[in-house]
C-alpha cells in the first residue's frame, strides 16, 4: 500500500496570521494540494474576530485564498487539482 503524497506547505515569509499555520498544514495533507504558498499580509479596516479563509480567484494551476483576523488579511496561493467548491470543502475540514 502506497501513501499518498502530501502537499508542501512554502516559508516564505517570516510572519502569518495567528493560527494560519496549522490550519494550513492540515490542508497540505489533503489529497489533490500540491503546494500552499502564504503571501503578503495587508491591514484592513474591517475586523474578523476568528480566522476565516475564503476561496478569492483562480490562478494558473489553482487558486489564491485570503486569510483574515481581526485586522489583518494574507494572501495564500494554493496549486491544486482540486475544483473550487472541493477546496472549500477541503479548507472548512481544515479549520476544524
Amino acid at each position: 500500500m502506497t501513501k499518498e503524497p502530501q502537499g508542501r506547505l512554502v516559508w516564505n515569509h517570516s510572519t502569518h496570521l495567528d493560527g494560519l499555520i496549522p490550519v494550513l498544514e492540515r490542508l497540505a495533507q489533503q489529497p489533490n494540494i500540491q503546494t500552499i504558498a502564504p503571501g503578503v499580509i495587508a491591514r484592513v479596516r474591517a475586523h474578523a474576530p476568528k480566522l476565516v479563509i475564503k476561496v478569492s480567484l483562480p490562478i494558473r494551476g489553482g487558486y489564491k485564498l485570503i486569510a483574515r483576523r481581526g485586522k489583518t488579511v494574507q494572501e495564500v496561493f494554493v496549486l491544486t487539482s482540486l475544483e473550487q467548491a472541493e477546496l472549500e470543502a477541503a479548507i472548512a475540514q481544515a479549520q476544524k
